[in-house]
């Protein structure tokens, strides 16, 4: 439950701005990025080398993501709700083989 929704309700809305190949693709790929860069930049504190890598990766992530929004002609859904960002994140963990589908 988040925010008084289950989560397959969450995932259903999240869903049909999602349907486009071409943009799936494109989470598949920046939403691990993002997720690892957010990683990287709280190590960056231990070593300073990585926050660049943390950086890049945040902004390929985030560049990707906005690629495939643009393909399938609908905007993110987190500018109606910011908890589709963790809805997003569980959507690409579950079939990654991190979490429960």
């Amino acid at each position: 439950m988040l925010g008084g929704r289950s989560w397959s309700e969450w995932i259903a809305q999240y869903q049909q701005s999602h349907q486009n190949r071409w943009n799936q693709l494109t989470h598949a790929f920046g939403i691990p990025m993002i997720v690892v860069s957010l990683a990287l930049a709280v190590l960056s504190i231990l070593v300073p080398g990585l926050w660049g890598w943390a950086v890049a990766l945040f902004i390929l992530g985030w560049a990707l993501q906005f690629v495939g929004h643009a393909i399938e002609g609908k905007p993110p859904e987190f500018f109606k709700d910011w908890r589709f960002l963790l809805v997003g994140t569980r959507c690409w963990w579950a079939p990654a083989g991190g979490g429960p589908r």
